[in-house]
């Protein structure tokens, strides 16, 4: 338990040590459009080809990526029902903002510490179905609510496959069902800049990280958080009691509904030109809210 804690208190420094680099110079605000581009191009996919390096999938274990992908759905359609009589451009700002779990840089340590082996496969099949929203899916529903187009799946598989670690998580799960595996040399590589994408995403989020105080800032944030976790609270439950799922399966499950808004929400918002201060601290915020909502659950079902 506290290593897991250590872990976190970590990325929580991290975020901290952002912050503070911004307000004493180092960093300015426009930067953060800069480490936005190094963490969705350069090290999340160098750290997806990391982790399913040498890793088998079963195509009957891809049935638990749905709920990775049901999950990101639920929220998106929520959130879009909720702002009906908002502008297009906060109703796009929450979907986008509202969805995703961050899995890769936050829960799979969990799993890993609690879980064992088979905690890290379901974590990892569920956070398959989870890229489609977190990376490209939500984002590309945002902006044509925000640019007024009608709905498309042509246009959301394009914009999915103009993702970058989008496309490396297909291209990695195609490999790991045909068995195959990338030359030594290739995984090595992208294990080493992958190594720095939790460090990256954390220092991101703490440049962009901006509370004005304003009380409609403050209430978007309350609105968006409270609504989130309430529908965690309660999907996690179903995962746990009800799912005819193996009790590893359903462990897993329980914690990964809890995981943190996606870390890509941010960078996308920029790319949407929506309120990156908000974006980031609603991140930011969501981190530690989940921090303690999963262990939590876990001294529970453990």
């Amino acid at each position: 338990m506290f290593s897991v804690l250590s872990r976190a208190s970590c990325f929580i420094a991290i975020i901290i040590l952002g912050q503070i680099l911004r307000k004493t110079g180092f960093f300015k605000e426009e930067d953060f459009h800069v480490l936005s581009k190094i963490v969705l191009k350069i090290t999340l996919p160098a750290a997806i080809v990391s982790s399913f390096a040498g890793t088998e999938i079963a195509p009957s274990m891809l049935a638990l990526s749905l709920a990775g992908l049901g999950g990101g759905v639920l929220y998106m359609v929520l959130f879009f029902f909720m702002n009906l009589r908002s502008s297009k451009e906060k109703r796009a700002f929450e979907v986008l903002n509202s969805t995703g779990y961050n899995i890769g840089n936050f829960t799979l340590p969990f799993a890993q510490s609690f879980l064992g082996p088979t905690g890290v496969i379901v974590t990892s099949l569920f956070d398959t179905g989870n890229a489609v929203i977190c990376l490209g899916g939500a984002y590309s529903v945002s902006s044509m609510i925000q640019g007024g187009g009608k709905f498309s799946i042509m246009k959301i598989v394009k914009k999915l496959l103009s993702s970058v670690p989008f496309v490396t998580y297909i291209i990695m799960a195609s490999l790991s069902l045909l068995h195959l595996n990338l030359p030594e040399p290739i995984t090595s590589f992208a294990g080493i800049i992958g190594n720095a994408n939790a460090f990256m995403a954390m220092l991101m989020i703490g440049v962009g990280f901006k509370l004005t105080g304003d009380r409609a800032q403050l209430g978007s944030i309350v609105r968006i958080l409270s609504v989130r976790y309430a529908i965690a609270l309660a999907l996690s439950l179903i995962c746990y009691f009800i799912l005819p799922f193996p009790l590893e399966y359903r462990q897993a499950l329980a914690i990964l509904v809890f995981s943190p808004i996606a870390s890509a929400a941010p960078p996308f918002t920029a790319e949407l030109k929506g309120d990156i201060g908000l974006s980031s601290a609603i991140n930011s915020l969501s981190i530690v809210i989940s921090i303690i909502c999963i262990v939590c659950v876990l001294t529970i079902v453990l």
